[in-house]
């Protein structure tokens, strides 16, 4: 049972990462400014500078930054009422639609920019795990919820 708790902060945590990811991506382009990148996946100024970074020419970390915020959002709403299924149900298809994105912009890296972000690869791994604890939480809260159910 006291994993039913522990899901949704753990959700928090990882938006959290999340926004703080996509917020110092989208400073950096916003500000013309080019991104520290780490050693030896140095190619996030390749990655961020392509054509395949933007959609309708807004930069993509922007619409990490809602993303994650949107995340968060969930989270917290599932923080406080843990058993809505509803709740329970957006969390897994928002972070899974934030996976398939993730899959998308990857295989963009690999197949035509031929340049990895240390920041991309992040934030995938994030929505990753992200998909993986609203799923767990849903598990555990499958059985709780039902015996709740005043149907």
């Amino acid at each position: 049972m006291k994993k039913l708790f522990y899901a949704p902060y753990v959700m928090l945590a990882l938006a959290a990462v999340g926004i703080a990811i996509a917020i110092y991506d989208s400073y950096s382009l916003y500000n013309g400014q080019p991104l520290w990148c780490p050693p030896p996946i140095n190619g996030c100024n390749e990655v961020a500078n392509s054509p395949y970074a933007r959609i309708y020419n807004l930069p993509v970390g922007y619409y990490g930054v809602v993303y994650y915020f949107y995340m968060f959002g969930l989270a917290a709403l599932l923080a406080y009422e843990p058993l809505s299924r509803g709740l329970r149900l957006a969390a897994i298809a928002y972070a899974a639609a934030g996976v398939g994105f993730s899959i998308y912009f990857s295989y963009l890296q690999v197949t035509f920019i031929h340049a990895f972000c240390i920041y991309c690869l992040a934030s995938a791994v994030t929505t990753v795990v992200l998909t993986v604890v609203a799923v767990s939480h849903f598990k555990t809260t499958q059985t709780q919820s039902r015996a709740n159910c005043p149907c």
